[in-house]
């Protein structure tokens, strides 16, 4: 059992971007960096409002079991560091062509390292061994 302090890991359908206007406006006002096997696009927000993650794959890389299983992995290595971003936001991730094969580890490292790099993630403190 968890303890009281340790916050949920959920991902709901409130905690994600669905409406085309709402990718467009963090593409267009937010910030971008390209790390590896993803594009982050993210744009802070007041105070109080929830973190909320968007997910593209293009039919560019791969057919439908490839692009779920991108989809899979860059929704995991959100849910799983949804806690350690500095402030509410809201971030469209990108999957490129090399995320084709990876496991999940490199995409994760992928995602951190991207957060970290555009100054939106706290320090790690030993993060990565979450899971084993």
């Amino acid at each position: 059992m968890a303890a009281a302090s340790t916050p949920r890991l959920l991902l709901n359908r409130s905690l994600r971007l669905k409406q085309s206007r709402e990718f467009a406006r963090v593409r267009q006002t937010g910030r971008r960096l390209v790390h590896g096997c993803l594009i982050a696009n993210w744009q802070i927000l007041p105070t109080g409002a929830p973190t909320r993650l968007g997910v593209v794959t293009s039919g560019k890389i791969g057919n439908a079991v490839v692009r779920s299983r991108a989809r899979r992995l860059l929704r995991e290595s959100f849910r799983l560091h949804q806690h350690e971003f500095i402030a509410p936001l809201d971030l469209v991730l990108v999957a490129r062509n090399s995320i084709v094969g990876r496991p999940f580890r490199a995409v994760e490292q992928d995602f951190l390292t991207a957060a970290r790099k555009g100054g939106i993630l706290r320090p790690a403190e030993g993060s990565l061994n979450r899971l084993s």
